[in-house]
C-alpha cells in the first residue's frame, strides 16, 4: 500500500523539482530539442527563408554517394587515430611527472594547463606562423623546408601537433587527479617486496588510474572526432589542400553556413553523431578488459 506523503514530505518535493527545473529545462531546449530537429532536419530539404520540405532518405543517399563524404570521415577517423593515442600517453607522462617530488610543482601545472585556457585563434595564429614553410621556427631548428600547411602529406599531422599540445595539460590534470588518489601504502608495500619503479608503474599505478584514464580516453575521443575550429583556422579556404584534411564537421559547417544546404548537413551531422557512438560503445564493452573498478 502507498504510502502518503506528510505536507512536509510535499513540500520539500515540490522544492526538490522547482530546483532541477534549470537543469531539465537547459537538456530539452539546449540537447534534447536541437537534436529531434536536426533528426528532423536530415529528412528534409531546406529552401529560403529556413523553410523545409519532407524528401526522406535523399540527402542520405547523396551523402553516402558523395566521394568528399568518405574523405572526410577518414580524415576524421585519421585525425583521431593520430592525436588520441600520442595525446594520451604524453599526458599520462606530464602527470607522472607533475605528481613526482620536484620544485614549482604548482607553477608547472600552470603552465601545462595554460594551452586550455588561451583562445583558439591566438594558439592557431601562434602555430602558423611556426608551420610556415619560408621561415618558420620549426623548419629553422630542423634545417630544412619543409611546407606543413601546403602539403597533403603533412598538413593533417601539422594540425594534429597543435591538437595534441593544446590538451595535454588539460588531459594531464584530470589523470594527475586520478595518481593523487593512489594510497603510498601501495608503492611502500611493492618497495619491500623489491618491485622495479616499471612493475610498480605496470602493476599498481596504471590499474589504480584505469577508470580516470577510460574517461580521458573517451572525452579525447569525442573531442577529436568533433574537431573542426583548429582545421578552420590553420588551414585557409583558399589552401589547396583543404580537401585533404577538412573534417565531418568541417563539411558540416560548409554545408549548413555556407552552402545553406542545412538538410544535408544535417545529415553529415547526424552521421557524425552514429560514428561517435559507436566509437563509445566499443569503448565501453573493451573497457571490461582494461578497467579496474576493484581496488
Amino acid at each position: 500500500m502507498k504510502q502518503k506523503l506528510t505536507q512536509a514530505e510535499k513540500r520539500e518535493q515540490r522544492w526538490a523539482y522547482l530546483m532541477i527545473a534549470p537543469t531539465i529545462l537547459g537538456l530539452l531546449i539546449l540537447n534534447y530539442y536541437p537534436l529531434l530537429d536536426t533528426i528532423r532536419l536530415s529528412f528534409s530539404k531546406t529552401q529560403t527563408f529556413g523553410k523545409s520540405t519532407f524528401n526522406g532518405i535523399e540527402n542520405y543517399i547523396t551523402m553516402f554517394s558523395t566521394p568528399e563524404f568518405w574523405k572526410a570521415t577518414l580524415n576524421t577517423i585519421w585525425f583521431c587515430v593520430l592525436t588520441v593515442p600520442v595525446g594520451m600517453a604524453v599526458a599520462l607522462l606530464v602527470a607522472l611527472l607533475l605528481n613526482a617530488k620536484v620544485r614549482f610543482k604548482s607553477g608547472f601545472r600552470a603552465i601545462y594547463f595554460l594551452p586550455m585556457v588561451v583562445a583558439p585563434a591566438a594558439v592557431a595564429m601562434v602555430w602558423r606562423w611556426m608551420f610556415n614553410g619560408q621561415y618558420g621556427i620549426i623548419n629553422t631548428i630542423l634545417g630544412r623546408q619543409v611546407n606543413w600547411l601546403t602539403d597533403p602529406s603533412t598538413a593533417l599531422i601539422a594540425c594534429a601537433i597543435v591538437a595534441i599540445w593544446s590538451a595535454v595539460g588539460y588531459d594531464a590534470v584530470l589523470l594527475l587527479s586520478g595518481l593523487q588518489n593512489i594510497s603510498r601504502t601501495y608503492y611502500e608495500a611493492a618497495d619491500i617486496d623489491g618491485a622495479s619503479k616499471i612493475r610498480q608503474f605496470f602493476s599498481i599505478t596504471l590499474p589504480m588510474i584505469s577508470p580516470t584514464l577510460f574517461v580521458t580516453l573517451i572525452m579525447r575521443m569525442m573531442a577529436s572526432l568533433k574537431v573542426y575550429d583548429l582545421i578552420y583556422m590553420m588551414i585557409d579556404t583558399s589552401n589547396p589542400v583543404l580537401p585533404d584534411v577538412q573534417s565531418l564537421m568541417y563539411l558540416f559547417y560548409r554545408e549548413a553556413f555556407v552552402a545553406g544546404n542545412k538538410g544535408y548537413a544535417a545529415a553529415i551531422c547526424m552521421w557524425t553523431i552514429l560514428l561517435i557512438g559507436l566509437v563509445t560503445i566499443i569503448q565501453f564493452i573493451g573497457q571490461k578488459k582494461w578497467v579496474n573498478y576493484d581496488v
